[in-house]
C-alpha cells in the first residue's frame, strides 16, 4: 500500500543544477556588455550616403537568381543576420542563394529632407541596378520584410527593372488598421493629430524617440523579460535573447521628410491601398505587379496584423501567388532561423537551379 506525503502536490521540485544555470545566465545578461553581432561573410559593393549594399555570396551556389533583401527604415537591418543558426541571410546563403542586403543606415540631420521618393528611386533602384550588374544576371528575386515589404511592393509596381519573384513578409499594405491606438489613428485620419511640426522641428527623428514609440506600441518590448526569466536555463535561448535585446535598443533615427510622408500618405490617407500614392510623379498601382508573389504573416505578430497584409493578394495581377501564415512572432520569425526555410521552400522552384556538368 503506497503512501503520499502530505503537501507533496503543492511543493514544486527544485532542480539545483537547472536553477544555478538560470541565475548565472541572468547575471551575465545584466553584467556583461551587449554581444557583438558578427555578420555572414559579406562584401560592400555599393554605397550612397548612409546606405550600403552588401553582397553575401552563397556557400555553395545552387541558384542563378540572387535574392535582394529590403528591410524596414524603422529599425536596423542586422536583425536579419544575428549569428549562425539564427541568420536569415546566412540561412539563404547556406541554401545556395547569393544574397544582396540593402542597409539603409541611420540618417543624420543633413538627411532631414530625404523622403520615401528618394529612398525608393535614388537609393533602392540604384542599388538593384548595381546588384544586377554585380551578379551578371538578368533577373532578381526581391524579399521585403515589414515596412521593407511595403517599400518593395511600391518599388515593384513602378520599376522597369526585372523582378522575377517577390516575397513580402509581415507587410503592412492597409494602414487604416494596426497596432496604433484607435484614437491616435482616428486623430491622424481626421487631421486632429499631426506630427508635421514635430518632424520639422527635429529634422530627423532621434533614435531614442523611435525606440520609445515602439515600446509604447508593442508588447514585443516588454514580454521578452518574462520569457528570459522562464527560459534562462537554456543558453542557446539566452544567446538569441541577448541579440534581440541589443537590436531592440539600437533603433535607427528617421528622416523627417520620410516620417511625415509615412504618416500622412500611408497612415492618414491610406493612399497605397486606395491606389492614390505617387512616387516620383508615378502613380503606385499594385496591379502592375505581375511577377510570382509569396506573402506570409505570423500567427503571433504584435506589430503587423494579418489583416494589414491580406489585401495585397487581391490588388496584384500575379497569376502565381501564394499566401501563408506561419507559427511565430514578428521578430522570432527571423531569430529562429525559420524565415530562410519558408522563403527557400517557395523560392527554390522559381530560381533557376544551376545544372552541374558531370565530368
Amino acid at each position: 500500500m503506497s503512501t503520499k506525503q502530505k503537501g507533496s502536490n503543492f511543493i514544486p521540485f527544485f532542480d539545483l543544477e537547472k536553477e544555478t544555470i538560470r541565475w548565472n545566465q541572468l547575471y551575465k545578461v545584466f553584467s556583461e556588455p551587449k554581444p557583438d553581432i558578427v555578420p555572414t561573410y559579406r562584401e560592400l559593393v555599393w554605397k550612397k550616403n548612409k546606405t550600403s549594399l552588401w553582397y553575401h555570396p552563397a556557400k555553395e551556389k545552387k541558384y542563378d537568381i540572387p535574392v535582394f533583401v529590403v528591410y524596414s527604415l524603422l529599425n536596423k537591418a542586422y536583425i536579419l543576420d544575428v549569428g549562425e543558426g539564427s541568420s536569415v541571410i546566412g540561412g539563404l546563403t547556406e541554401r545556395g542563394y547569393d544574397v544582396y542586403l540593402i542597409d539603409w543606415g541611420s540618417p543624420g540631420y543633413e538627411d532631414k529632407d530625404i523622403n520615401l521618393d528618394s529612398y525608393i528611386l535614388d537609393y533602392l533602384e540604384n542599388a538593384v541596378k548595381r546588384a544586377l550588374r554585380h551578379s551578371g544576371v538578368k533577373e532578381i528575386s526581391m524579399l521585403g520584410y515589414c515596412l521593407g515589404g511595403t517599400i518593395s511592393a511600391i518599388f515593384a509596381s513602378i520599376t522597369q527593372l526585372p523582378i522575377k519573384n517577390l516575397i513580402l513578409a509581415a507587410v503592412p499594405i492597409d494602414f487604416s488598421i494596426g497596432i496604433v491606438p484607435h484614437k491616435w489613428l482616428e486623430g491622424l485620419q481626421t487631421g486632429q493629430l499631426s506630427f508635421d511640426r514635430f518632424s520639422d522641428v527635429y529634422g530627423v527623428i532621434p533614435s531614442e524617440y523611435m525606440y520609445l514609440m515602439f515600446r509604447v506600441l508593442s508588447p514585443m518590448y516588454a514580454s521578452p523579460w518574462i520569457n528570459l526569466i522562464t527560459r534562462a536555463n537554456d543558453p542557446k535561448y539566452v544567446s538569441k535573447w541577448r541579440s534581440m535585446d541589443k537590436w531592440t535598443k539600437d533603433t535607427a533615427s528617421f528622416a523627417g521628410a520620410a516620417f511625415k510622408q509615412l504618416l500622412n500618405d500611408l497612415y492618414k490617407d491610406n493612399k497605397l491601398l486606395k491606389g492614390e500614392l505617387k512616387i516620383g510623379g508615378k502613380l503606385v498601382d499594385l496591379k502592375n505587379i505581375k511577377c510570382s508573389l509569396f506573402v506570409f504573416s505570423t500567427s503571433r505578430d504584435t506589430l503587423i496584423l494579418e489583416k494589414q497584409s491580406l489585401p495585397v493578394m487581391d490588388l496584384v495581377s500575379s497569376e502565381d501567388k501564394t499566401y501563408q501564415v506561419f507559427e511565430g512572432g514578428h521578430v522570432s520569425l527571423a531569430l529562429t532561423g525559420m524565415f530562410s526555410v519558408f522563403a527557400d521552400q517557395w523560392l527554390c522552384h522559381r530560381s533557376q537551379e544551376i545544372q552541374k556538368v558531370l565530368s
